[in-house]
């Protein structure tokens, strides 16, 4: 999967080439402009910040799986006792 930034560069390129031999280079300027604008508007991010929140959530859900098997450990220790004590 390309990132934003190679998506980016690669369509500049398209263009670049194919203003290249067009008098047009104010159409490519003004065309460049408009794209930069366009994509910091996008609140996109690097595929290092999202392979680093995937990281995170994945360590985030083993850790929650941990706790909730814990809580159920605790919960049963307690209805255990309760029914000893209860019986007492």
């Amino acid at each position: 999967m390309k990132q934003p930034n190679d998506v980016f560069n690669d369509l500049q390129q398209k263009m670049s080439d194919l203003f290249k031999n067009s008098p047009a280079k104010d159409v490519e300027k003004n065309m460049k402009a408009m794209l930069s604008q366009g994509f910091s508007k996008l609140d996109l991010v690097t595929r290092e910040e999202f392979d680093t929140q995937t990281q995170v959530l994945v360590r985030t859900r083993a850790r929650l799986e941990e706790l909730e098997k814990r809580v159920a450990q605790l919960e049963q220790r307690l209805a255990g006792g309760s029914a000893s004590t209860a019986q007492d």
